[in-house]
């Protein structure tokens, strides 16, 4: 078997021409190093791939200029036993001694020494997948700026339907927008367009609708619109092939969206991105800084500067923080915690760009290890040091008053730990069951209506229940007679038959409402009393704060010779 001795190529890349530079092989000083320039089309860059390989030629390097090194690359990635591309910054030459012919020498050299770190070339497969997502973002950016120009346009010709409804561009929206383009003038007829919620809004939409739009802006807003749908279509059409084309990584996709926040579009991302090789990083922080997604070195007299992200993949961050925006949302979730934990240190946007990096962490290990995301809970950072969270809860607890007797939750069913007003300590009664819960104290100052002899509005609502199937005494002064209207519902008024006028003289008013009681209630089948329902809301008794719980309760009829009825007027039974 013949052993290929090792020979380096460096190579200057252009758009119109490559100038090549090959060292001797190695341990052969004496050969002349060879140098030659070729042009960039296809015929001469297959020439270029024969003459390496008759130079036995086993490592090229060169600069990623712009994409004009794509082609190159393409030739000889299947040729050349060692391809590697190299970042323009790491081999930059000083100012004054630059040319190709230097650049592509000084490539070759730095190469057999080994002082180049190539950067990271997916396969073939995985960059036309990697095209397709960023072609996507692209769509999806020129959707905002379309979006953005409409609503310049509907401002400038006073259309103020963004006011009005919360989506310029929903169903809604849109209908109006092509009725705006197509020279409608009608602002009702326009506003009928609002579906669901948003026809409760239709005379603020006749409004809004109601601008100036001249011929020009007319135009203007049809052409966008086009371009609106069109630019939509092509995103759902290019969606659709990356589907199809991710169909060969689903396993790998099933695994990356059970992280929370992340979804489909996410997961093809990362795998557009990155690979599913997980063998050309070396570890989890490889990924992150290769990512532009981990704190920066910069220290410079042994003074450490701004540690800002350095520049990495722009693509794979701006999905990984959008995917931890929404981890930051879930409840329950160890990411959730993360992002409130670092919220509080360091603010919300380094919380964010943390988040963004633990995702990645997580993805880089479920790709190389092939599991699902194992959730460790909201609770997480709390379990690991319980003596520190346990003492800082209680001091907080005794801070405010309160004694805290904790019990294991073993021997304790219901709750962990039992609170005691001062003086007083929580004990569990015997055979451990927790000690019954004490009456919980409305908010804000005690409750005074027992001092004040008036019925209760703050008990439970099985305390009123209760209260209701007894008697209950009230102040019988109303500040307006009782008898005002007709009885309009059966459920809510009474019978007049149950009424006479002894109830009427019981009341005490006013010499005017007195009269103008007696002028209606000259038969007994005159009198219509109130409903109760708008008893309780139109009528105040004097020390009574809420009628409620009168509503339902009728009054009793006077028996004949029977003297009026007292100041102290009682509810006689309930219906």
């Amino acid at each position: 078997m013949e052993v290929m001795q090792r020979r380096c190529c460096g190579i200057d890349v252009h758009k119109k021409k490559l100038m090549v530079h090959v060292l001797p092989p190695q341990g052969q000083m004496e050969t002349r190093p060879l140098e030659r320039e070729f042009r960039t089309f296809t015929r001469d860059l297959r020439e270029l791939r024969d003459w390496l390989k008759e130079c036995g030629v086993s490592e090229v390097v060169m600069e990623a200029t712009g994409q004009y090194w794509r082609p190159v690359w393409n030739v000889l990635e299947q040729h050349i036993p060692s391809v590697m591309l190299v970042n323009p910054q790491h081999v930059k030459a000083l100012a004054g001694r630059k040319t190709d012919r230097i650049d592509s020498r000084r490539l070759a050299r730095f190469l057999e020494r080994g002082e180049l770190v190539g950067s990271f070339i997916p396969p073939r497969p995985i960059r036309e997948l990697r095209d397709l997502t960023r072609s996507r973002i692209h769509l999806v950016e020129e959707v905002n700026r379309v979006k953005n120009r409409i609503s310049a346009l509907c401002e400038t010709g006073n259309i103020k339907v963004s006011s009005v409804a919360t989506d310029l561009f929903g169903t809604s929206g849109r209908r109006m927008l092509h009725s705006v383009a197509d020279g409608n003038q009608d602002a009702g007829w326009m506003a009928d367009y609002a579906q669901g919620r948003l026809r409760q809004k239709r005379q603020e939409l006749s409004l809004a609708l109601d601008g100036d739009f001249s011929e020009c802006q007319r135009w203007m807003l049809r052409e966008a619109l086009a371009h609106l749908k069109h630019i939509e279509k092509a995103i759902t059409d290019l969606q659709a092939e990356i589907g199809k084309r991710m169909q060969a990584y689903e396993d790998q996709i099933q695994h990356l969206v059970t992280i929370p926040g992340v979804d489909r579009i996410v997961a093809w991302t990362i795998i557009a991105e990155l690979g599913t090789d997980m063998s050309v990083f070396p570890d989890a922080k490889h990924v992150a800084s290769w990512v532009g997604i981990c704190p920066g070195n910069h220290e410079s007299a042994g003074k450490q500067r701004s540690g800002r992200t350095r520049k990495g993949n722009p693509y794979l961050r701006r999905d990984l923080c959008q995917a931890a925006w929404a981890a930051s949302h879930t409840k329950g979730t160890y990411l959730a915690a993360l992002h409130r934990r670092f919220t509080v240190r360091h603010g919300h946007n380094k919380a964010i760009m943390a988040v963004a990096h633990r995702i990645l962490i997580v993805a880089y290990q479920m790709l190389r290890k092939g599991e699902d995301y194992q959730e460790h809970g909201g609770n997480y950072f709390d379990r690991q040091d319980r003596s520190r969270v346990t003492t800082r809860l209680v001091g907080r607890l005794t801070s405010l008053g309160y004694h805290v007797s904790l019990q294991p939750a073993s021997t304790v069913v219901a709750p962990v730990q039992t609170l005691a007003t001062e003086g007083e300590r929580a004990t569990p009664t015997p055979g451990g069951t927790p000690p019954p819960k004490a009456a919980r104290r409305p908010p804000g100052r005690p409750c005074k209506c027992a001092i004040r002899g008036i019925t209760c509005t703050h008990k439970t609502r099985a305390e009123r229940r209760r209260l209701q199937n007894h008697e209950h005494s009230f102040a019988s002064t109303y500040r307006r007679p009782f008898f005002v209207g007709p009885l309009t519902d059966k459920r809510q008024g009474l019978h007049p038959s149950l009424f006479s006028r002894d109830h009427v003289g019981s009341i005490e008013n006013s010499p005017a409402d007195c009269r103008e009681t007696d002028a209606k209630c000259e038969s007994p089948a005159s009198l219509m009393p109130m409903p109760f329902a708008g008893f309780a809301r139109h009528w105040r008794f004097r020390g009574i704060q809420s009628p409620r719980w009168l509503l339902p309760y009728q009054l009793a009829p006077a028996t004949p010779g029977v003297a009026p009825i007292p100041s102290d007027l009682h509810a006689a039974r309930r219906t």
